[in-house]
């Protein structure tokens, strides 16, 4: 039998969520300092769409650190021996983490927009609306330095998503703001809030399927076992296909496993080469374990599970 797999230094390139380290940062520490004036203008407003904010602020605060302690830690080597794929998962972690705080704040502003229904409420409009207005300004300028990591990390992704709902909730500010000046009535600020608390779970529930999807080692997403299967058994001196397992450890890193049987065992090697670069090259394997058995192997039966 033949053997062979890329190792750690293979892999490192695919490592998405620690090229986008110095954006994070940067995100960080611009959303964090306007989180402080957003939830001090809430509370001398009276606000609930901008305390609303505000929270979504907070979220934006814990899912950005969380997102970037998440990039640092999964870079770093593991020198216990005993996680054999290193720490590139806890960003998987970080993201399910993102999706449980976005669903948290919209069961609370959800919960506080009930609350209001039937209450006077007096809201101070003008400086609602300027301060959403900067709200909105900081979280676009996030968005647009996240962006293009949120297409390629799952890690950032839950940062970036966290981050748009907080820019719907500036929005929400400011049609709250307008609507109440035109009608004089404070009960839009409880509707646009309760509309922005709906927005937010929707797109943590998004997020939390695709986390979950990762944590279950489905295949990863674009991806077609059957066609990767039909590639394998199509390359030359290949008889059989079996034990083909795909997932994904981390967002860029996807892994496969599979035994490939020989026509016969001089071409062990060259199965094995050309398989591998199969798998990276069409599919976007980088990391992939490969078993190449002579047709003659006895005692190698495809498992069940």
């Amino acid at each position: 039998m033949g053997s062979g797999h890329s190792h750690g230094p293979a892999i490192a390139p695919g490592h998405a969520g620690a090229r986008q380290r110095r954006r994070l940062t940067f995100s960080f520490i611009l959303i964090a300092t306007f989180f402080v004036v957003e939830l001090v203008a809430g509370l001398w407003t009276g606000s609930l769409a901008l305390l609303s904010d505000a929270g979504h602020m907070a979220a934006d605060v814990s899912t950005l650190g969380a997102a970037l302690l998440a990039t640092h830690i999964a870079s770093k080597p593991d020198e216990s021996g005993k996680r054999t794929y290193g720490r590139y998962r806890i960003e998987v972690f970080a993201a399910l983490f993102a999706a449980a705080v976005m669903m948290g704040v919209a069961v609370f502003v959800m919960i506080e927009a009930i609350d209001r229904i039937g209450k006077p409420v007096e809201i101070a409009t003008w400086p609602m609306m300027v301060v959403g207005a900067i709200g909105l300004l900081i979280n676009v300028i996030v968005l647009f330095v996240l962006r293009d990591g949120a297409s390629e990390s799952l890690n950032v992704k839950g940062a970036y998503l966290e981050v748009l709902a907080d820019a719907a909730g500036s929005v929400g500010v400011l049609v709250a703001g307008a609507l109440m000046m035109w009608t004089g009535n404070a009960y839009w600020d409880t509707i646009v809030a309760a509309a922005i608390g709906i927005f937010v779970a929707v797109r943590a529930v998004i997020l939390g399927r695709e986390v979950f999807a990762v944590l279950g080692q489905h295949v990863p997403a674009g991806m077609d076992p059957t066609q990767v299967r039909a590639d394998l058994a199509a390359l030359p001196g290949v008889r059989d296909v079996h034990d083909l397992h795909l997932w994904t450890l981390t967002s860029g890193m996807n892994v496969a496993t599979v035994h490939l049987v020989a026509d016969d065992e001089q071409q062990v090697h060259s199965v094995l080469d050309e398989a591998r670069q199969l798998l990276e090259e069409k599919h976007g394997i980088t990391h992939a374990t490969l078993q190449v058995e002579p047709e003659d192997h006895k005692g190698c039966a495809e498992v069940g599970w």
